[in-house]
């Protein structure tokens, strides 16, 4: 019997395995990331508004979790409808961060950088939609 080495998913020289890369699964992943840590950030700096903080950990981190569900959707229907949880998740994000600004927890730079990563994934997903659609009729 061969004995088989290492990881099965690993991209390892020669093991034919080749990830496709998937923008917008890169960009939610890397949202989600700065999103955990903006959480960590508002509750060790602003413990108060715990709740408003566990909101957008919660659609933020959830962008990125419906898309990958997405990517392995049995059908275009449940594909369509994984993306348009992501978007809807996406632009409550983009109120909780509204909200958070508006009520100066967070700086302008702050938020127009997190706002700036959020509005590109907002497209991304709006442009996707609308191919899905398009290619459904």
């Amino acid at each position: 019997m061969e004995e088989i080495t290492g990881s099965f998913w690993a991209e390892e020289p020669g093991s034919g395995y080749q990830p496709k890369q998937n923008i917008v699964l890169d960009r939610s992943f890397d949202f989600a990331v700065r999103i955990v840590k903006f959480y960590r950030w508002l509750y060790k700096n602003h413990g108060e508004i715990a709740p408003l903080a566990k909101q957008i950990l919660r659609s933020g981190t959830s962008i990125g979790a419906n898309l990958e569900e997405a990517d392995s959707a049995f059908s275009k229907r449940e594909f369509a409808a994984k993306v348009g949880i992501s978007l809807k998740e996406s632009r409550e994000t983009r109120y909780w961060l509204r909200l958070l600004h508006a009520t100066e927890y967070i700086d302008d730079d702050m938020f127009s950088s997190l706002r700036k990563d959020n509005d590109e994934i907002i497209r991304l997903l709006n442009a996707i939609s609308k191919t899905t659609r398009e290619n459904s009729k």
